[in-house]
């Protein structure tokens, strides 16, 4: 019988047309001063890490709503990782706002933030969304997915994937993850806790191209304590395989060039 892995919560929010990459910094500063910062640390990561200059793409955050969350939003690492992304999505994309999909069992609420908006939101939009359940990757990828099909945005989706363990049906994560290698829609998976991670790392090491066209995902351990992450280590560590997953979907002709 086959699976229907497809969930659409309804998402209120639609990434721009195609345009020039990136916030400039005096927007920036303008309209977020407290992100300057990071925009500034991020933008030297990116050209570290080769992502060619004017590289564009939809930032997306996905953050676990699993029971065993709690310690992390409460003491802020949720909100701190937010921060981060939105100062990255200000470098790639020029409307200065994340989507932001909250899943546990299923998709528990989607959201935004945006360079207007951001300060102290995830812990109100988190304890407005109730019940705590298991960790299904799958329908939160889905969401994702269906909102840059929707959208048709014409530049690829970097998509930054917050859980604390492995999701409650590997087969249906490992079927999403494959399938969605054919479509522009990178995977950055961050662990928070102490868990070893075990699929996470499976997933990211899934052969091309007998599983997948090529490799759309990366994976990282931030550990207990998130926050003690330098900002520079935490953006060098999300745009590790990205520039390389650019040049295989390019060659594979996933991504325009």
């Amino acid at each position: 019988m086959a699976i229907d892995y497809r969930k659409r919560p309804r998402i209120d929010y639609r990434k721009g047309a195609a345009g020039t990459a990136g916030v400039s910094l005096e927007k920036v500063a303008t309209r977020a001063p407290g992100l300057v910062g990071l925009y500034e640390t991020a933008a030297v990561s990116l050209v570290k890490n080769q992502v060619g200059n004017g590289q564009r793409a939809a930032v997306y955050l996905v953050l676990d709503r699993s029971g065993s969350m709690r310690p992390f939003y409460r003491d802020g690492s949720v909100q701190h990782l937010a921060e981060r992304t939105l100062a990255l999505a200000a470098n790639l994309d020029d409307d200065g706002v994340v989507p932001v999909v909250f899943f546990s069992t299923d998709v528990d609420g989607t959201a935004e933030i945006s360079l207007d908006a951001y300060r102290d939101r995830i812990s109100p939009l988190h304890a407005s969304m109730g019940h705590m359940g298991r960790t299904n990757y799958h329908v939160a990828m889905q969401a994702v997915i269906d909102h840059h099909q929707d959208s048709g945005a014409g530049h690829p989706a970097f998509v930054v994937f917050q859980t604390d363990g492995s999701p409650s049906s590997r087969t249906a994560a490992e079927h999403v993850l494959c399938t969605s290698a054919k479509l522009p829609v990178f995977w950055q998976f961050v662990g928070f806790g102490e868990d070893e991670f075990r699929f996470l790392r499976r997933l990211d090491e899934l052969p091309v191209p007998s599983r997948r066209v090529v490799d759309n995902a990366g994976f990282f351990a931030a550990g207990p304590e998130p926050k003690s992450l330098s900002d520079a280590d935490l953006y060098d560590r999300l745009l590790a395989e990205f520039p390389q997953w650019l040049a295989a979907a390019r060659r594979a002709g996933i991504v325009a060039d």
